[in-house]
């Protein structure tokens, strides 16, 4: 009877679960936004619609259609207008760019909601893409189309909005690729990097 009791004893192990016989394989954390990070996202998102919508404001009542203003180089202030994407595409579907753009930014909020803590440079980068999408996404629905006026000549006009969507995707894409090498590392090299 003592025996036996030994050798239960001997099997329960420091971490297991409340039964006291499965080890615990992985630790839990949250992942979702806290509120300081929905704080971060929303104050990039509005910097970035205002600082788009004020520009664009500038050169629409600063030049005239087609005009331009050169700057240096091959770069120039054109005000050009766009009813579509990125480069002119879609320009005959308004309605259906901004059906898609509001499904992108609905989808990247309930992204946020559920992995914001996921990694820290979340709220700043999806905050660039959101405010730059909603951004485009309020001109195409009060104007139809949306200004561009950044030009440099052997690439298609953009606007800042255009800038701060490429940013956070880019910062975006380089935050999950090093979140992702950071946890293939083997747990040894992990903890022998721990202070």
């Amino acid at each position: 009877m003592t025996e036996r009791l030994t050798t239960r004893a001997a099997d329960i192990r420091v971490g297991s679960t409340t039964d006291g016989l499965t080890p615990i394989s992985v630790a839990e954390r949250r992942l979702g936004a806290s509120w300081p990070q929905w704080l971060s996202l929303g104050s990039v998102a509005l910097a970035g619609i205002a600082a788009d919508q004020l520009t664009k404001s500038i050169v629409t009542s600063r030049l005239d259609l087609n005009d331009q203003v050169h700057v240096v180089g091959p770069f120039s202030i054109h005000h050009v207008t766009n009813s579509g994407i990125a480069f002119g595409l879609f320009a005959s579907a308004t309605s259906i760019v901004i059906l898609l753009t509001g499904l992108a930014v609905a989808w990247m909020l309930y992204f946020f909601a559920r992995s914001g803590s996921r990694h820290p440079v979340l709220p700043v980068a999806l905050g660039l893409v959101i405010g730059g999408s909603v951004s485009n996404l309020t001109d195409r629905v009060r104007l139809g189309h949306v200004t561009d006026f950044l030009d440099f000549k052997y690439w298609p006009a953009f606007n800042l909005a255009d800038t701060f969507i490429v940013v956070g995707v880019a910062a975006l894409l380089l935050a999950l690729v090093a979140s992702d090498h950071h946890s293939s590392r083997p747990v040894r090299e992990r903890e022998a990097t721990r202070p």
